[in-house]
């Protein structure tokens, strides 16, 4: 039974940050440490630098001859079932890095010429060069190293969403990165009929394709030769009928490289850097995270947002039915923020607690509106701070006070007031604009009309209608 449904938190995948596991089976999804390593908020910098932290002392370690130390340093890396993801049939019991096969592994990664040279340092490289390792047990060993920073996302997400914790349970092995040691602990934990549930933020998993070894060799590695082979006109090269030179992949394959291997990727790699470098490159301009209905294909986008829009218009307003108003947007905005702004939390306090924000997303936008308010208009916005009113009237001077005292440079000038209809809207942005001149951020209202018509621009295929708003509006502010 997947999470949403055991909890009835009445939302889609389209409306959850995290991956809606089936606590029964796993999910065949993967934490990817490179799509991890390249997002930029806040929340995924720490969980890469854990990754980073230990692989930098392991090998320091390997290098300084301390084998035992690298063994045990390397023997926390378990199963880990918490996440519900991997490979595993029937009930989740994980493919990872278990009690029988770690001592193998080690002795593998220990005997790789990619070790050995020195000039592997990412995890994610691991599955591209060391024989053994693949993208189950790159997947479960990154998730092992984050956990500290998954517990924090559980209950965090779980504040978000009502869901029960368990205080006092143990929580398993953390990587220290300042100590550089693994401690032990017990956290406030999701438990789901006596099993540890760890949730995982959708952005950071994949299917492992993009990054994997079969790419690098085939899309890079055998172009590269191709195009080696051609030049020097080697005995291989065959003609079309018009004269053009060619040569095919699979007479690559057959008369070159022959025995393809892990190690003989890392080979080639050595002698020929810029390969790799291409490749890296590109990864980086194409990798994404997945779509939500990537990640559950049942959903119908269309569907979806007709039901929150039917949910939306359905909310009365003012105070009793705040809660009801507040939890539908938070669905809605991760909706039309995603992948751009995740990881939402609730009533955060501030100011040593004498004030709370409804909802803030971390901004981990590599383009798009959330992006380009930090590069280009220079508008500090390291999360996306929301307020939400259901008012039976117009937002006026004193929601835009609140909302200045919520903004700073460290947590962002940008400010996001959702409301369900302003009747003077043009005035509104006029105090916006007074603020904004005056110093005191960026700060945009959003009413009921503005979320409706992003949501109905989703199934337009739009691919950031409500970023389109936000700029528009922003440009009304800061522009006049």
């Amino acid at each position: 039974m997947k999470l949403s449904k055991r909890f009835n938190l009445s939302k889609t995948q389209f409306e959850l940050d995290f991956v809606d596991i089936d606590t029964d089976l796993d999910t065949r999804l993967f934490v990817d440490p490179y799509l991890l390593g390249l997002r930029p908020d806040r929340w995924s910098m720490k969980a890469s630098s854990s990754v980073r932290s230990f692989f930098s002392h392991f090998l320091d370690l390997v290098r300084e001859g301390k084998d035992e130390d690298a063994f045990e340093l390397f023997s926390h890396l378990h199963e880990p079932n918490e996440t519900c993801l991997g490979l595993s049939s029937g009930k989740p019991r994980g493919n990872g890095i278990g009690s029988e096969d770690a001592k193998k592994l080690f002795e593998s990664i220990m005997g790789s010429k990619a070790i050995k040279s020195g000039k592997i340092t990412d995890l994610e490289d691991f599955r591209l060069f060391i024989p053994g390792i693949g993208k189950d047990k790159v997947s479960d060993m990154t998730t092992n190293l984050i956990r500290g920073s998954l517990i924090a996302y559980t209950q965090a997400q779980c504040k978000l969403h009502g869901i029960a914790l368990t205080a006092g349970v143990s929580a398993g092995p953390i990587w220290d990165a300042p100590k550089k040691k693994w401690t032990f602990s017990h956290e406030d934990t999701l438990l789901v009929e006596g099993k540890k549930i760890l949730l995982t933020p959708k952005g950071i998993v994949s299917y492992s394709k993009a990054y994997a070894p079969e790419n690098y060799y085939n899309m890079h590695v055998l172009e590269y030769l191709q195009h080696e082979h051609i030049r020097s006109g080697s005995i291989w090269v065959e003609h079309r009928k018009d004269g053009t030179p060619y040569i095919s992949k699979k007479s690559l394959k057959e008369n070159f490289v022959k025995e393809f291997s892990k190690e003989w990727l890392f080979e080639f790699t050595e002698n020929h850097p810029l390969v790799f470098q291409s490749f890296r490159e590109q990864q980086a301009e194409q990798v994404r995270p997945l779509p939500s209905d990537s990640i559950d294909t049942e959903l119908n986008l269309n569907v979806v947002v007709d039901h929150l829009i039917s949910r939306l218009n359905a909310i009365k307003q003012g105070a009793a039915t705040a809660s009801e108003y507040h939890k539908t947007i938070v669905g809605v905005l991760e909706m039309l923020f995603y992948p751009s702004a995740s990881s939402p939390v609730l009533e955060a306090e501030i100011n040593q607690g004498r004030k709370r924000i409804d909802i803030y997303f971390e901004n981990c936008a590599k383009e798009g509106f959330f992006y380009n308010l930090h590069m280009i208009n220079k508008i500090p916005c390291p999360y996306v701070i929301v307020e939400c009113k259901n008012y039976t009237k117009d937002i006026q001077n004193p929601e835009l006070d609140q909302m200045i005292g919520r903004l700073t440079v460290n947590r962002g000038m940008l400010g996001i007031i959702t409301c369900r209809e302003i009747s003077k809207k043009d005035l509104f942005i006029e105090r916006c604009r007074d603020s904004f001149k005056n110093g005191h951020g960026l700060i945009i209202p959003l009413t009921d009309a503005d979320l409706i018509v992003a949501l109905e621009g989703l199934k337009n295929e739009k691919k950031t209608p409500l970023e389109d708003i936000l700029n528009d509006i922003k440009n009304r502010i800061i522009m006049s």
